[in-house]
């Protein structure tokens, strides 16, 4: 009976997973649109984009911005290769880059789900996403840390001071976690094959 619970519950959260997956996906496809809409602020960015786009004045084609928002990886191409415009680049990078590893995680997460609502929860493979997770979540840190150090270079020390410095120790910690449920996954895994060859 418990276990007919937790693998409802455990479908349940695979839908609210698969969801959270399109949206990501949707928002990294829209990350260049919203950096370049606004680069000092990206939320703003986005909101005066999505403004636009959902109440057009009177001279806005909205076609072209619908366009726009989701062909903007195409238009930020060659400033990404050039680094051009190396702090907006720079911007669209980290952003695309954490977004990307964010969706792996999201993936991975839904791969364990299915298998608990499938009944088998302590397997290799839910051993294995678990460390796929962990990697992104270091490359996220990682792509913090490099973004925190690109704005110390002229001396000013208020990256230090923002979200982007609380990525590196949250998204550390959380890779620390996922090794730590990876390494029990795989305990368990082998225990439950022992168990199995036994009988």
């Amino acid at each position: 009976m418990r276990s007919k619970k937790i693998q409802r519950l455990a479908g349940m959260l695979e839908v609210l997973v698969a969801l959270a997956l399109a949206v990501n996906i949707l928002a990294v496809l829209m990350v260049p649109a919203f950096v370049l809409t606004d680069p000092d602020h990206f939320l703003n960015g986005a909101w005066k984009m999505l403004e636009r786009l959902l109440h057009p004045g009177e001279d806005d084609v909205a076609a072209a911005g619908w366009a726009g928002l989701f062909l903007g990886w195409f238009f930020a191409l060659p400033d990404i290769v050039t680094l051009r415009e190396a702090d907006t680049a720079g911007l669209m990078l980290f952003f695309g880059g954490c977004g990307l590893c964010t969706a792996v995680i999201l993936r991975q997460a839904w791969d364990i789900l299915a298998g608990i609502r499938r009944g088998q929860p302590f397997r290799m493979d839910n051993a294995r996403a678990m460390a796929r997770a962990a990697v992104c979540c270091w490359v996220i840190a990682g792509l913090a840390l490099v973004r925190c150090l690109w704005g110390l270079r002229l001396g000013d020390l208020s990256p230090l001071f923002t979200r982007n410095a609380l990525f590196i120790p949250v998204f550390f910690t959380g890779g620390l976690l996922c090794m730590v449920m990876s390494a029990l996954f795989r305990q368990a895994a082998e225990l439950k094959e022992d168990r199995d060859l036994t009988i």
